[in-house]
């Protein structure tokens, strides 16, 4: 039986192992402080890095990007034997990931950033899988990111760093596709017809429409359960991927002007507490990444 190491126990990674664990594998989990439901007789929680480290030879980290990434790659270079392999699956910016690639590898130890879309849903759908690294080592290891994955849900997209490149701009997309259901649907709420029914409205587009999705699937969820959204606040937060995008744009001289006005509104919304589109934006959020939405 493959094993495999998942640093991170939150909710994303919780639906991780259990896809792993349905696929066959069998996890070696470390969290110093999430609570873990996950209850499977091929699921063991250790409590250290080292631990994890000395149990099996592919380890996966889900922990916040940032510094967490950089002090988690660090400590398990001093802990991991020569071939092994880390995988970081959170959202992580790709020049990090570039340069943990190249500092991992004078440990001899292979990297791989792998993008992740799915959200809660990807537990139950399978998710979309986006890796960058060597070639060779994605496919020594295709068989945990196909367990993952929904049907012809995954890739190996490029060298280091262009799995988070690529998570990059499709969050950068998101940015913009959320915010123009979510402004659409303001105009139909508070524009000349007064009493449109947005949970029909949603329902009908979902069968047939050109613009159907999975987001208008969940608005229309939204909408069949309030419309109004008086308690809530229109702040909606950012974890930085849509401000990425914009900036790499920036730098490659390529015009991405929907995806920085989305990134602007969210930047408003903190100082005004954003507007109906905005709260719609956050409870898209909510609905598909259990992010938190403030009360009013």
């Amino acid at each position: 039986m493959e094993k495999v190491g998942l640093i991170g126990l939150g909710n994303m990674g919780q639906a991780l192992a259990t896809r792993w664990l349905n696929g066959g594998f069998e996890v070696v989990g470390f969290d110093p402080y999430a609570s873990v439901t996950i209850e499977h007789q091929h699921f063991k929680r250790v409590p250290s890095l080292e631990e994890v480290a000395n149990s099996v030879s592919c380890i996966w980290l889900m922990v916040p990007a940032g510094d967490a990434v950089t002090q988690t790659v660090q400590k398990l270079a001093a802990l991991c034997a020569p071939g092994t392999v880390i995988i970081d699956g959170g959202n992580s910016f790709f020049k990090d990931s570039v340069k943990h690639a190249d500092f991992l590898r004078t440990q001899q130890i292979s990297f791989l950033d792998c993008g992740v879309s799915g959200g809660l849903f990807g537990k139950e759908r399978g998710y979309a899988l986006m890796i960058g690294g060597d070639k060779k080592v994605f496919e020594q290891h295709e068989a945990l990111f196909k367990a993952l994955a929904a049907r012809d849900g995954y890739a190996y997209v490029g060298a280091s760093g262009a799995g988070h490149y690529v998570k990059m701009v499709h969050n950068g997309i998101e940015y913009a596709l959320l915010q123009a259901y979510a402004q659409g649907f303001h105009l139909l709420k508070e524009g000349r017809y007064k009493d449109l029914d947005l949970a029909k409205i949603s329902d009908v587009w979902h069968h047939g429409a050109i613009i159907d999705s999975f987001i208008l699937e969940l608005l229309h969820d939204i909408f069949k359960h309030d419309q109004a959204f008086t308690t809530i606040s229109g702040k909606v937060a950012q974890t930085g991927m849509g401000l990425w995008t914009v900036r790499e744009a920036h730098e490659c001289k390529i015009p991405i002007t929907l995806v920085e006005e989305a990134v602007k509104i969210r930047d408003a919304s903190q100082k005004t507490g954003g507007d109906y589109s905005t709260k719609l934006v956050a409870l898209l959020r909510k609905k598909f990444g259990g992010h938190v939405i403030e009360s009013v």
